[in-house]
């Protein structure tokens, strides 16, 4: 079905610049964009549907590149307890922390995880979301990851949203691998990993590089694995302390490497050389209380590509707006209103792998673009929360969430 979206004005984010066209017009042909360009030189043809956009500003549809959206439970309670100032170790020692979200997520039935899993997505879709990244990493043994990755396939069924799923096996140590985070990388890599790819679960593998979970030796065994079954590779690293963890993702070409407040400058050079994007995460800098900011000069100097997301967690970024985001990365981490939007468009489609058919407005890709009601693209990173008025379409065909 051919249509035209026109009476608008696009920022296209090619290169992740605005590349603003005033007065536009998009041709949609099925789920692609078929033309796109200034309303003036658009090709006569025949359109089985016109669409006004009455003067909106379309912007590709926000891309969520690191969440932890399926989970069972949630931590508010854990919360009020820090304030009322119980420490994280006594929180931990109660069997609170990481441990209650992997019990609850196991105690959890798929149809349970699924339910309270497509509320939060659903949250985020309707913040102009139309890809989303999510990661296991609660179930920490096969039965329960494999029913967490099930899960996040499902939701890719459920939504109009596309849903790239990625296999966290190595987030934290479970309980029956007390003291034993070795055997248990070797069974993530001979067990898992291997299983779950061949039914077709995974399409990419991450590891939390940090002095609390695993070491860049033990990440290294994770990657080699994911390496051997054609598996691209992220990694939470630098989040808390500095252990090279984004030098070896660099190594192994990884998609991105994630949080990074304690990067290095050779960390810096060496995703400049890999094409590894830098994943920051506002919500959980935030939510921690965190003081000390990336190394934000440097990783533009390099010309490290910069994306923005919500890491939708339980324990330390409860976030359900990813728009949110963009103001944060603004106040916290001083990047441009242009830079915040290319971050979750653009740069965010890189760090999924998704860059030749998604993130900027341009023919041939995947017709996923939101129309805002709004004066400036600036504005999404200016208002700070709340729900813009805006229409999302979603390859091609107009959505209500």
């Amino acid at each position: 079905m051919k249509k035209l979206w026109h009476n608008c004005h696009v920022a296209t984010m090619q290169n992740g610049r605005y590349s603003m066209i005033e007065n536009a017009a998009i041709v949609t042909l099925g789920n692609k964009i078929d033309w796109i360009g200034d309303q003036q030189n658009l090709p006569e043809a025949q359109y089985d549907e016109t669409i006004d956009l009455q003067q909106a500003w379309v912007t590709p549809g926000f891309i969520d590149c690191h969440t932890h959206s399926v989970f069972g439970g949630n931590r508010s309670v854990e919360f009020e307890k820090r304030l009322q100032g119980v420490s994280y170790a006594e929180i931990a020692a109660q069997g609170g922390g990481i441990a209650s979200t992997v019990r609850a997520t196991r105690e959890a039935t798929e149809e349970q995880l699924l339910n309270s899993a497509l509320r939060r997505v659903k949250s985020l879709l309707k913040d102009g979301v139309t890809t989303i990244e999510i990661k296991s990493g609660y179930g920490l043994d096969y039965v329960n990851e494999r029913k967490m990755l099930r899960v996040i396939r499902e939701i890719g069924q459920r939504l109009p949203i596309t849903v790239k799923s990625t296999c966290l096996a190595a987030h934290a140590l479970p309980p029956e691998y007390h003291e034993q985070s070795d055997a248990y990388i070797e069974h993530i890599c001979t067990e898992m990993l291997p299983k779950l790819h061949q039914e077709g679960l995974v399409d990419a593998v991450d590891a939390f590089c940090e002095y609390l979970a695993f070491s860049p030796e033990q990440v290294e065994r994770v990657f080699k694995t994911a390496q051997s079954l054609n598996l691209p590779v992220k990694i939470h690293a630098e989040q808390l302390s500095s252990l090279a963890g984004s030098r070896l993702a660099a190594r192994y070409q990884a998609l991105s490497a994630d949080h990074l407040e304690y990067i290095t400058e050779d960390d810096v050079k060496a995703m400049a050389a890999s094409g590894t994007v830098a994943v920051l995460l506002p919500g959980a800098f935030y939510f921690l209380r965190e003081t000390k900011l990336p190394l934000m000069d440097l990783l533009k100097q390099h010309q490290v590509r910069i994306a923005l997301s919500t890491d939708l967690n339980p324990g330390t970024s409860p976030v359900l707006s990813l728009r949110l985001m963009l103001n944060m990365g603004s106040t916290l981490f001083r990047l441009t209103p242009e830079e915040t939007l290319a971050g979750v468009t653009i740069h965010a489609a890189h760090a999924l792998g998704l860059q030749d058919s998604h993130g900027s407005l341009v023919q041939g890709k995947v017709a996923d673009f939101i129309a805002w009601d709004i004066e400036h693209p600036s504005e999404l990173t200016y208002w700070l929360g709340g729900d813009l008025s805006k229409r999302i379409v979603y390859q091609g065909q107009e959505i209500s969430v």
